[in-house]
């Protein structure tokens, strides 16, 4: 759970600016994915100002995680956080952001040997990155 030191208590709510502050999320960023996750609907006061309960923060910490380390695509995520954190129907595959090919999908099952394989794609996608850029 993100850590606000702003001696508020832990139950309290947070405007977009506290939330981007304390967990390194662009404020735009967040406002893209209340339009993409209708799960993530933050108190909207007058004038539209945005006020994130405790569940919210933990929405945007989910969506952070799956999106950007997990490397899911948003609907893949949002897939993932209707079904309460299993992919729908298939328990280990994930829709990835690197596809090249749209509807291409990977396989990720439990073990070491994939965390080896994963580590290693991710190794020759960072060469092939390099190779692009030179």
């Amino acid at each position: 759970m993100a850590e606000f030191g702003d001696g508020k208590d832990e139950g309290a709510l947070r405007t977009i600016g506290e939330v981007s502050e304390a967990l390194g999320i662009k404020p735009h960023v967040l406002r893209y994915w209340e339009q993409q996750f209708p799960l993530l609907k933050p108190l909207k006061r007058s004038g539209g100002r945005r006020y994130y309960r405790p569940a919210d923060v933990a929405m945007v910490e989910a969506i952070d995680r799956l999106v950007n380390r997990e490397g899911y695509t948003l609907k893949g995520a949002e897939a993932v956080l209707r079904t309460g954190g299993k992919p729908a129907g298939e328990p280990a595959v994930h829709a990835r952001s690197e596809d090249a090919t749209p509807g291409v999908r990977l396989m990720v099952t439990e073990g070491p040997d994939v965390a080896e394989i994963v580590a290693g794609l991710k190794a020759v996608r960072t060469r092939l990155a390099s190779a692009l850029d030179a």
